[in-house]
Order: C-alpha cells, then structure tokens, then sequence
C-alpha cells in the first residue's frame, strides 16, 4: 500500500480539489483508493456526500485515528491513500507526513502563497520524505509560474513538480455534482492534466505507471452530469 499526503498550512491552495481528483483517477485506473478527510471542514467528505458513484472510498477520520485507519485500510487491500490534511494544524500535518511515501504541497504562484510556504517548509524538510511543491491555478500565459518554481527551489529547498494545473473551470464546476473534471469534462484539459499528474506521481511510489495507462483505456468515463 502506497500513502500520498496532500499537506499545506495555509489554505485555499486547491488541496482537497487536488486530493480528490488524484483519488478519483488512481481509483478510475484500477487502483483501489481511499481518500481519507483529516480536515475539520470536511470538505473531501462533503464532495462524496454529493457523488453518485460509489468509489473511491472517502472517511473523514480524526487526526488521532489516522494510524488506526491506515491499518485497517491495508488490511481491506487498498493499494493507494490519498491523505487531505487541514491547513494550520501542525500536529496533523506531521502525523500524515510520517505515515506518507510522498508529500504533495499544493501552491499557487502568488507571493502571498510563496511567503505562506515557508511554514510548511520549514515544517516538512527535517523529515527527509519525498516532497514535492504542486503549481496549481497556473495561468495559460506568462512566466510567473517558472518564476515561483525557482524561488520554491532557492528559498524552500523543495523539488517542484514538473507538471502543473491550470486556472481551469472545470475544476470546481465539476465538485457541485460531485464529479472531477475527468467526469465533468472527459475531453478537457483539466482531465488532461490530471492524468498526467496520476501517472507522475504513480512513479514517484513506485506504482505500474504502464499497467495504470492500460487500464485507463479500457475504463469507461461516466456520462457529464449537469449540476442542479
């Protein structure tokens, strides 16, 4: 069983969206997934609460019920754990840190979030796992995603994921009827990327990256469903 913790201590950086959908695709892809909800908000919970498909699995677990959750996943056979941690809980985020193989920090190439990520990098470094920064909300045109990429390297220390997610409407219009952008918009670029994403990060935990493509092409994408 590989765990994939989606840490950042501040918020609205497009975690739980990024946590969901990678959720979604390595489930699509033949792996079975669960999507545990560490934040209070509940947001992941909310989204399933909404789904009409069965999988993934999403519990909203307390933070102190994390290692007891993570056996018993392994014992029921999941293959893959998707962790959506709250932001402003150090404690949490270390806990989801040490149980993960890789850590994804969500980041959006603002100097508001540049200067938020020192915290989470100063609380991830000493730990010595896979980590990697996630350039999310990326516009279409200019440098200023390169330019954040460089400055997480320089200041942070931290790799940086070399694929990035656009400003994508898809990417929220899809959370309304709890879809992904996969579902919403099978065609689309938000799918796209994501299946990119999956299968670069399903390298990063040593995970079949061919056997995840052959399976994507034998699934069948469910039909757009409009939100109410």
């Amino acid at each position: 069983m590989r765990t994939i913790a989606l840490i950042s201590q501040k918020g609205g950086v497009g975690k739980t969206t990024l946590a969901i959908h990678l959720a979604t695709a390595f489930e699509t892809a033949g792996s079975q997934t669960l999507l545990v909800d560490l934040d209070p908000q509940t947001s992941a919970a909310e989204w399933k609460d909404a789904r009409q498909a069965e999988r993934p699995y999403v519990m909203a677990v307390p933070p102190s019920r994390l290692g007891k959750t993570l056996e018993a996943a392994k014992e029921h056979g999941a293959e893959l754990v998707v962790l959506d941690t709250a932001p402003h809980s150090e404690g949490t985020a270390l806990d989801a840190a040490r149980a993960a193989d890789l850590i994804l920090v969500p980041c959006q190439p603002s100097i508001m979030d540049l200067r938020a990520m020192r915290k989470t990098a100063d609380l991830l470094n000493y730990l010595k796992k896979p980590t990697y920064a996630v350039l999310n909300e990326v516009a279409a045109q200019g440098t200023v995603a390169d330019e954040a990429a460089k400055a997480i390297t320089a200041q942070f220390g931290m790799a940086v994921c070399p694929l990035r997610l656009g400003q994508r409407v898809a990417f929220n219009r899809c959370l309304l009827a709890g879809q992904t952008a996969q579902e919403y918009e099978p065609a689309g670029k938000a799918a796209q990327e994501i299946d990119s994403l999956m299968q670069w990060v399903s390298a990063q935990v040593g995970m079949s990256t061919s056997a995840l493509v052959k399976k994507l092409t034998k699934v069948k994408v469910p039909k757009k469903v409009e939100a109410a």
